[in-house]
Order: structure tokens, then sequence, then C-alpha cells
């Protein structure tokens, strides 16, 4: 197994280049190391340049593509560290930190998803000569710079009911989350220029095969011995289809219809068609549970560190415990701009839309119980639970479905505004040889 390339699948898509930033185990020795790019207040160095520039070599030669010249290549691996360190620095004035259990357990989740433990893990990047410490730094740095894009970039992205109205209602939105239905077909079919006493023999075939059919006849036997289509070989199989890519009325037929019923025979260009519906998957009714919550969040920043929030958010649940009112302490201590100005109403939620922590807490937190202090990626928490409820969510899930792909949609745009704005923006002086000096 390449461990390289699968913990990169598992990092991503946080960075776009190779592994790692830094230098690794199987590095070239170098005996003075240089500085290749200032970068506001920080640098960019040679070893790292190196080790970068071979990483994406090797990514190249993997896929059997052709590599560009040298000097290019070192240009354009150099410009995605210099972003790829701002935004670290953006992580470090912002209080950005992760904690060695945090770090522990995004490695301990890599070594899950490529079926190892943490020591085998450990053991398989010696095997492909990389450095275990290098890696847990890798790993640190991508969790900081997705930090600092969910703070930056995804939480500044609105999407309106109307734009997840239109989405819905759009041909594209109907194809997207429509179900999809797993589907057999035997065709009687009619002659090209069938003359209307060849329609009505086809049309009694096919009413002879639906009556056999009625009466426990098998389909796909059936398909064999009188089917016209070219899949009657294989039972009359067709594979799963999105029910917004059928044509009418069996988009809405076949959607109303059980797993195992068969439609009537429908007239069709080719002849008369006989449909049996073998399964379903998407769109169907969702149940699911749901929380009434408020909370309170308070972030860190450059003049209130992580103890000070502590002690802020501590303060504040000894003031609600004590009697004082929770929606007028989230009106004026909460730095959920979402949910501030509503005292800290989160309104009915499915837990599911949440990160782990808080969902975890949400759930060990009785109704009408308050919550201690407790930390997320997002800062220092208080909730109290005000309700639960088992909700038919179809609908509702379909609506979070489209407002997903809309956000992804708008993430992926205003991500790469973001990255522009913050390299225009920022001092940069290239040293590397041969490319031309950039200073802003």
């Amino acid at each position: 197994m390449n461990v390289k390339t699968k913990l990169s699948d598992c990092l991503r898509p946080v960075l776009l280049g190779a592994l790692f930033l830094g230098t690794a185990a199987n590095a070239a020795v170098q005996s003075i190391d240089k500085v290749v790019a200032i970068v506001d207040n920080d640098v960019v160095m040679q070893s790292q340049l190196d080790q970068r520039v071979h990483e994406v070599q090797q990514t190249i030669a993997k896929r059997g593509g052709g590599l560009p010249p040298p000097g290019v290549l070192d240009q354009q691996v150099l410009e995605r560290l210099i972003v790829e360190n701002l935004q670290l620095q953006i992580g470090e004035r912002s209080g950005i930190r992760i904690t060695d259990e945090e770090l522990n357990q995004a490695v301990g989740t890599i070594a899950q998803r490529n079926n190892m433990t943490v020591d085998q893990f450990r053991a398989a990047l010696a095997r492909d000569g990389l450095n275990y410490d290098d890696a847990r730094d890798q790993i640190k740095r991508e969790m900081i710079i997705s930090r600092v894009r969910q703070r930056r970039v995804a939480e500044r992205i609105q999407v309106s009911e109307q734009e997840v109205k239109n989405f819905l209602a759009s041909d594209l939105g109907k194809m997207q989350l429509s179900e999809e239905l797993h589907l057999a077909n035997i065709l009687i079919p009619t002659p090209e220029s069938a003359n209307s006493e060849a329609i009505q023999s086809a049309y009694r075939q096919a009413m002879e095969v639906y009556q056999q059919l009625k009466q426990g006849a098998d389909f796909g036997q059936m398909a064999v011995a009188k089917s016209g289509s070219d899949n009657a070989l294989e039972g009359g199989e067709m594979g799963w289809r999105k029910a917004a890519q059928l044509p009418p009325p069996f988009d809405r037929e076949l959607s109303s219809m059980a797993v195992g019923d068969i439609t009537q025979p429908a007239r069709t260009p080719g002849g008369f068609i006989i449909l049996k519906l073998l399964g379903k998957r998407g769109g169907e009714a969702q149940m699911r549970d749901e929380v009434h919550v408020r909370h309170i969040l308070v972030k860190p920043s450059p003049i209130r560190d992580e103890a000070k929030t502590k002690a802020l958010v501590q303060s504040l649940y000894d003031r609600i415990t004590a009697g004082e009112d929770f929606a007028e302490l989230a009106k004026n201590y909460s730095e959920d701009p979402g949910s501030a100005l509503n005292g800290g109403d989160l309104n009915w939620i499915d837990p599911n839309v949440l990160v782990p922590e808080f969902r975890e807490v949400m759930a060990s937190t009785p109704q009408g119980q308050l919550s201690k202090p407790f930390q997320t990626q997002y800062g220092w928490h208080v909730l109290e639970v005000l309700g639960r409820r088992a909700t038919d969510g179809t609908e509702q899930a379909r609506e979070q479905q489209a407002m997903t792909v809309l956000r992804n949609r708008k993430y992926d745009e205003e991500l790469q505004t973001w990255l522009r704005q913050i390299r225009d923006e920022a001092y940069v002086e290239i040293k590397l040889p041969g490319a031309d000096q950039a200073a802003q």
C-alpha cells in the first residue's frame, strides 16, 4: 500500500499539493539551507521546496503524466507553499491551536481509514521513508489550515431559502436529488412502420406476458423468452436509474410503486414495455431525531487566549446556574452570529449536521438542563437542551441536500477568491534563483 497517497487522501481537500510541507526523512541532506521566499513574517526554505517538488514529481509520475520543466515546476510549487504559509500565519494570529488529544485522534482516524493500528501506521510510514513526527506535524498543519478556512471562508457563505427553492425546482436539482430505481424490462417490439393490426397484435402479446407475470411467472425467465430488448438475455436487467431520468408517466408511476411491482404494458416508440421495480434508494421518507437546543459560543482571539476564553465561558455557566437569563447572556456574549440575536437558539436541529463534540455533549445532556462548558473547533460552548422529537425529515432532508450542494458550490468559488486576496495583500519576496523578484 502506498501510505503517502492514502495519507494525502485522508487529509484532503485541505491542501492540493503533495504530502509534506516540512523536511521528511528521505529528503536529500543539504549542507546549507537557504531562504527561497520571505512571506510576511515567515520564510519558505529551500529544503521545504525541494521536498515538496520531489513529492509532486512522484505524484505526477504515478499518474503517468509528463513533468513540466524544472524551473516552471519549482515556481508553481513555491507559489503553493507561499499560500499555505500565509494560511498558517493567519491561524497563528487567530489563536488556532491543535491539542495533543485532537492530533492523536486525527492520526488514529487516518490509521483506521488505512485499516491499521497507529503502530502499524508508523511502521508503514517508515517503510516509505517517512518520519512519523514529520507526518504528525503535517497533519497538525493541515488541521490548522482547515480551521482557518472554516472561519474565514465557510462562515461567511450564505444560502437563502429562495436559492434552495429555486434549486429544488430546477431540472438539475430534481436530477441530483431524485430517488434511484433499480429496474428490469420486457419489450414486445413493433415494426417501425407498423399498421394498426401489428400494433394490436403486439399489445395482445404484451398483455399475455403481463397476466402471466401477475400469476407468478418469473420476470427474468419471461424476459429471456419473450423480450425483444437488447438486455433480454440478462433477464431484462436495466440497472439503477434516476427517477428524474425516466420519461412520463414512468417517473411518477414507479416512484409510487412498491419494490417487486410491475407496470402494465405501456406504448413506447419501440413497442410495448413492462417494467419491474427491483429496488429503490434515496428519496424515501426519512424519520430522524431532532433536538431543540440553544448555546453560547466564546472564541479565543489575539486579545483573549485559551485560558481566558475558558474562564469566561465558565463564568457564564455559573451565572446561568445562579438564575441569570440564558437568552440575555447569549445576546451579550455569544460569538455565533447565526444564533446570538435569537438568544443562542439553534431551533430544532438534526444532530448529524453538528460537529462531533457538540453532538456528543448535546446527546448526554438531559432535556431542560445545562451542559458544563466544553470545547469544539469553533471555541468554548455551553448549551441547554430545550426539547427532543422524532420527525419525518424527507422534505427537510431534500432541503438540506440542496443547501449542501449550493454551499459547496459557493465555498469552492469563495475559497479561490479568498486565497487570491490574501496572496495579493501579503508581502512576498521571492529569492528563488531564476525567478522574478516580487514584493508587495
